[in-house]
């Protein structure tokens, strides 16, 4: 990786924690440049504009923050249990700046829009549909792998199990936001670990 590579690579690092806490609108160019020590022409030269970077930001906030959900899962040969322990992953090692990088980029990327008009900034809503519709590729896949190898019920619907998954956690951990508490999100892995044991366990 050569010294431009470096550069943009480190200026990717130093913003995706901002524009995660302080959304696209609330981070600005002089935040980045007073992380990074860049002139905004530094800035600039490796990005044509604040909408490439912050997509940028973004998917090196979501890989990162995947990573940590994904570990040990390969390791584990149950299908259940592997779900149980991605839910795990979840509540104990999302400690991205900021919380859930999809949760905070789809609510800072439909703000602004009205009455069902274009998003307020489309780049990102694109880019999280895309990590939403991996994330649900993820789990479906581990659900019909436990189908066809006899650890999950034949009649789990995948896409419907995934959906329920996401949702509780990002519901939760929006709620323990607000009330700034671990306590939905311990409540959303102790509903599922039920859920999961009673209506998907084959």
């Amino acid at each position: 990786m050569n010294k431009g590579e470096l550069t943009r690579k480190r200026i990717i690092e130093e913003a995706a924690p901002l524009f995660n806490q302080r959304g696209y609108e609330g981070c600005s160019i002089q935040d980045i440049m007073d992380a990074t020590g860049l002139e905004k022409g530094g800035i600039y030269r490796h990005f044509g504009s604040k909408e490439e970077l912050a997509a940028e930001a973004f998917d090196f906030a979501w890989a990162t923050t995947s990573a940590s959900r994904l570990r040990e899962l390969d390791s584990i040969p149950d299908h259940v249990d592997r779900l149980k322990q991605h839910i795990m992953n979840f509540v104990t090692r999302t400690r991205f700046p900021g919380g859930c990088p999809l949760l905070n980029t789809a609510v800072y990327s439909e703000s602004g829009s009205e009455n069902g008009q274009t998003s307020a900034n489309p780049v990102l809503r694109v880019r999280v549909r895309e990590a939403l519709q991996g994330w649900q590729r993820m789990l479906g896949e581990i659900v019909e792998d436990g189908k066809r190898l006899g650890t999950i019920r034949e009649e789990v619907d995948a896409c419907k199990l995934a959906n329920l998954i996401i949702g509780n956690v990002e519901g939760a951990m929006l709620i323990g936001r607000i009330e700034h508490s671990d306590y939905p999100l311990r409540d959303a892995l102790e509903h599922l670990n039920e859920y999961l044991e009673e209506r998907v366990r084959q």
